[in-house]
């Protein structure tokens, strides 16, 4: 990975710099009323995205009424549940349409502090992106069983070793981009739709030069609402990761230089 050419006064939290905190929901109207004043009060000049869709229990008509009094804070509404990735896409797309500088993505659960925002934004002065880690000394994980731990380290395990790049949780998906690398990453060659879609695009933005740091964070299991974990997805985005390995491995990815070179 290239070292950044970033300097100390590129202070992320800079009221020169734009930031958009991206959100992708289903179901999560108690939660995003309680998440959404967390992050306001940590970061009042950002903007921030929900991308809800199509969520019975009122989430999007949560988030509307909410941005009657922020003109900073913006819905997407879709017309059913798309998938993570394609949420992620979107959220990387409108990044781009407002000329943002910082994109941080987070669930909207709860289960991800926003208290860790500063510390992702202070390691931006030196990274490309930051990944709230839960495998980092001072990092963990409230609430899991010993099963899903056990296949969330395995995953991570099997990143590092078809993709030889040496984070600790290449599968979280609290991180802060900055958007200057995902302008360079190739993008437009995304094939995950679901959770492997955090680890094919940190691939990309490796292979465009990515610094990469992490700052540990406690994931805590929500407390309401209904997990969203489907194991079939798991399982296709596991064979979408293993692909992508493959391809990695035997040289196959040529056509994933970063734009401009």
């Amino acid at each position: 990975m290239a070292p950044s050419s970033k300097t100390p006064s590129d202070n992320p939290s800079s009221l020169s710099h734009k930031i958009l905190v991206a959100l992708a929901t289903y179901n999560e109207c108690e939660n995003i009323g309680r998440l959404y004043p967390a992050i306001r009060a940590i970061l009042p000049n950002a903007d921030i995205l929900v991308i809800d869709d199509n969520s019975p229990d009122g989430t999007g008509n949560k988030v509307s009424a909410l941005s009657q009094a922020d003109p900073r804070l913006h819905l997407i509404r879709r017309a059913g549940k798309l998938g993570l990735g394609t949420a992620l896409f979107r959220a990387i797309d409108y990044a781009k349409e407002i000329s943002a500088n910082y994109l941080i993505i987070m669930d909207a659960d709860l289960s991800h502090p926003p208290s860790a925002i500063p510390s992702l934004l202070s390691g931006m002065v030196t990274k490309d992106i930051m990944i709230g880690s839960r495998y980092v000394p001072g990092g963990g994980t409230v609430g899991w069983p010993i099963s899903r731990r056990m296949i969330s380290l395995s995953v991570n395990l099997l990143f590092r070793g078809m993709f030889r790049i040496r984070v600790k949780d290449a599968s979280g998906s609290y991180r802060c981009y900055n958007m200057d690398i995902l302008n360079r990453a190739r993008t437009d060659k995304l094939i995950s739709t679901g959770y492997s879609f955090l680890e094919e695009l940190l691939y990309l933005c490796s292979k465009a030069g990515a610094s990469i740091g992490e700052s540990p964070i406690v994931f805590v299991e929500r407390s309401s609402g209904v997990s969203k974990v489907n194991w079939v997805e798991a399982l296709r985005s596991l064979s979408t990761l293993v692909y992508l390995g493959i391809r990695s491995i035997l040289g196959w990815d040529d056509d994933l230089k970063p734009i401009g070179k």
